[in-house]
């Protein structure tokens, strides 16, 4: 196991977040700041303008709002914030986390109408073509990186549907920004979320949102919530640099920024993506070796993020005993999240490199053996 987890950490997080982290992100949460002072105020302004950069050439036409919380919060965040009172948006899933955003706008009584899938299918762009000939929507949104697989959709190509229906388009990028490359503007995306535990390898605090600036610019006084306005929050940052209109994390937003140095000084996030991309496909081709299944199909739809393995046919597997022989190897995984498909999860996040998945898939053959016996 990489030798920076053998001094302070029991087990290695293979996991999609909250992941494993370099001991340079956990140590610079060992001070403590002051949200009014200067220089925190300085280093939020910094991670903003950081994240821009990380999305966009473009970078004068977007702007980064950070928002306590998990992720999730982030994209409550949007959906309450920007979706006006005569609007209707367009929810495409695939996933727990694409119909966690319709059970959301439908909390929130929005004007909402879903494209389903099953987690294993890709969304039918045909499909959705159809859909935006409805000219009451006004928005779309739709997961990249569909953690309850490892799915990648095909966010360009549904973009570019719903731009040329002139929707505002939203994209949880929960787990794909930071470690797959593409540009938000190339992209044509609105809204992006994203969240500090994911793929930039910070720790759980809170998570942010990137926007066209003229789209933001149209949010104000939409939001059906005073903590999640995201505009509100916005325009504090933007009127009061660095500040955060309620207790911001103080120790979760120095570890982030210390994390988007590491991830400049690891290449960008083309580096990080060839090192995530390396570890994936070490990973699976290693448990199919061993007679593990996946899930989705080792192709472009497939994300470097995390992979989904059947359990085997065999009748004395049992995950909970395959679950604990692994951590007591040093190695935490998921299990599965698909509703009709028994079957366990394995993240390529975080700080993990391949000697790690080489470790993993010796640990996996031990069990294998000792099941077989």
């Amino acid at each position: 196991m990489n030798a920076q987890f053998e001094i302070d950490n029991p087990y290695l997080l293979l996991t999609p977040g909250p992941l494993s982290t370099s001991i340079g992100v956990r140590r610079a949460m060992q001070r403590d700041w002051c949200t009014w002072d200067q220089e925190y105020n300085l280093l939020v302004e910094d991670i903003r303008q950081r994240l821009v950069h990380l999305a966009t050439a473009q970078v004068h036409d977007y702007t980064a709002v950070l928002m306590q919380g998990s992720g999730s919060f982030s994209v409550e965040a949007v959906l309450g914030t920007c979706i006006p009172q005569h609007g209707k948006i367009l929810i495409i899933h695939n996933g727990a986390y694409g119909a966690r955003m319709l059970h959301m706008a439908k909390c929130l009584k929005l004007n909402v109408v879903e494209l389903a899938y099953a987690e294993t299918q890709l969304p039918d762009l045909n499909d959705i073509a159809t859909m935006l000939c409805d000219p009451q929507i006004t928005h779309v949104a739709c997961v990249h990186c569909e953690t309850t697989t490892g799915l990648l959709n095909p966010i360009r190509e549904i973009g570019a549907l719903v731009k040329a229906k002139n929707k505002v388009w939203i994209v949880d990028a929960m787990s794909s920004f930071g470690g797959v490359p593409f540009d938000i503007d190339t992209w044509d995306i609105d809204f992006l979320i994203s969240s500090a535990n994911k793929c930039i390898q910070g720790v759980p605090g809170f998570g942010f949102v990137i926007a066209k600036r003229e789209q933001l610019e149209q949010c104000q006084g939409q939001a059906r919530s005073v903590s999640l306005d995201l505009y509100d929050q916005w325009s504090t940052m933007e009127q009061q640099p660095g500040k955060w209109r309620f207790t911001s994390p103080t120790h979760v937003v120095h570890a982030f920024h210390h994390a988007l140095l590491e991830l400049e000084q690891e290449g960008g996030i083309s580096a990080r993506y060839q090192r995530y991309l390396t570890n994936q496909q070490t990973l699976a081709k290693g448990m199919q070796a061993l007679g593990f299944e996946c899930v989705i199909a080792q192709n472009a739809y497939q994300s470097p993020i995390i992979t989904t393995f059947l359990y085997p046919q065999d009748s004395k597997f049992s995950f909970e005993a395959f679950y604990l022989h692994l951590k007591n190897k040093g190695f935490v995984i998921y299990p599965g999240k698909i509703s009709e498909l028994a079957c366990f999860r394995i993240g390529n996040i975080g700080e993990v490199h391949v000697q790690d998945i080489e470790h993993l898939l010796q640990a996996v053959a031990q069990y294998h053996t000792f099941a077989k016996a």
